[in-house]
C-alpha cells in the first residue's frame, strides 16, 4: 500500500480500513471526502505531525480500504470509524473532516460524541443545500446510476487533466493512483450509495446542523473554507456562523474546494491554533 506515513490495515464491521499514521501527540483523525482517499492530506499532514499524532483512514469504499456490500450512509460510516478507533486503541481524538468527510465527522458528534474532543470542518457538507450540479446529476434516480460508472472512468480523468485546480492540482502520480482506485470492483457501488444517502437532484438532503440540539454538550467547532469553492459554497460556512455561538470560520482567498491542498502550510497552522487554543468554548448551533 502506498500510504502517507506508516501504513496499517485493521478489520472492523465486516470490512478492512487502511490508514496512515505519522507524528506524536494528541490524536488527530483526518477524514477525506467522497471519491477521495487519505492522500488528500499529503501536503498538510507533515506540518500537523509536528504537534499531533495524525491518523488518516481511507473511508470504506475508498483508497486501499475494503468495499463491502453495505449501506454507506453517514451513520454507517460513523459507526465503522468509531469501531476503527476502538480497535486501534484511540479512545478520543480531534476530528477534522473535508467535504463528505465533514458530514461523517458531524454524524460522529451526533452519535459518538464521547469520542470527539474538537471538531474541524473543511469545505464541509451537511451545512446547507447547495452543491455542484455534477453531484446532483449523479444522484438522479436511475440515470445517475447508469451514467456514474462511465463518468468515473472517462470524464473524471479528463477533468483532472483539463481543470486540475478543481481537485487541488493533483500531481501526475496522484492522478494515476486516483484513476486506478476508481476501477477497483465495488467502488462504483460505494460512491453511488454514499452520494444518494446525502444528495438528491435538488441538492443536499441531509442537514446535520438541524440535529445539533440533540447533543447536550457540543465540542468546540471551527470551519475552514476556500473562498472560490465550486463544489460547496463558502456561504454555507458564513450562514452557519451567523446562526451559532462559538463557531469560527477561516477562509482562504483564491482557494477552491481543497484549501488543505491549495494552501497547506497556512491551513495546518490555522487548524493547529484552533485545536490547541484552551479558550475555545463549546459550540451552540441554532437550526436554520
Amino acid at each position: 500500500m502506498e500510504m502517507i506515513g506508516e501504513g496499517h490495515e485493521t478489520a472492523v464491521c465486516g470490512t478492512t480500513i487502511a490508514w496512515g499514521e505519522m507524528g506524536a501527540g494528541p490524536p488527530l483523525v483526518l477524514l477525506h471526502g467522497l471519491q477521495d482517499s487519505h492522500r488528500t492530506w499529503r501536503r498538510t499532514a507533515p506540518h500537523l505531525a509536528k504537534r499531533f499524532r495524525v491518523l488518516m483512514p481511507d473511508l470504506a469504499g475508498h483508497g486501499w480500504s475494503g468495499r463491502p456490500d453495505a449501506p454507506y450512509t453517514l451513520a454507517w460510516h460513523a459507526e465503522v470509524l468509531a469501531a476503527w478507533m476502538e480497535a486501534i486503541g484511540v479512545r478520543t481524538a480531534h476530528v477534522c473532516g473535508h467535504s463528505y468527510g465533514g458530514g461523517i465527522a458531524q454524524w460522529m458528534v451526533l452519535e459518538q460524541r464521547r469520542r470527539i474532543d474538537r471538531l474541524a470542518l473543511v469545505s464541509s457538507g451537511g451545512l446547507g443545500r447547495d452543491v455542484a450540479l455534477g453531484m446532483r446529476l449523479s444522484a438522479f434516480p436511475v440515470l445517475g446510476r447508469m451514467l456514474t460508472p462511465l463518468a468515473m472512468r472517462h470524464v473524471v480523468p479528463l477533468v483532472l487533466k483539463l481543470t486540475p485546480g478543481t481537485f487541488g492540482n493533483m500531481e501526475p502520480d496522484e492522478q494515476e493512483r486516483f484513476v486506478r482506485w476508481t476501477r477497483i470492483p465495488g467502488t462504483d457501488r460505494a460512491f453511488q450509495r454514499s452520494l444518494e444517502g446525502v444528495i438528491g437532484f435538488l441538492g443536499q438532503r441531509v442537514q446535520t446542523a438541524q440535529r445539533a440540539g440533540e447533543v447536550p454538550n457540543m465540542p468546540p467547532v471551527a470551519l475552514f473554507w476556500g473562498e472560490k469553492d465550486p463544489i460547496i459554497p463558502v456561504r454555507h460556512g458564513r450562514e452557519t456562523v451567523q446562526r451559532s455561538i462559538g463557531i469560527t470560520l477561516t477562509t482562504y482567498k483564491g482557494c477552491g474546494h481543497y484549501p488543505h491542498l491549495d494552501n497547506p502550510g497556512e491551513f495546518a497552522r490555522d487548524l493547529a491554533r484552533f485545536l490547541e487554543n484552551p479558550r475555545r468554548r463549546p459550540a451552540e448551533i441554532r437550526p436554520g
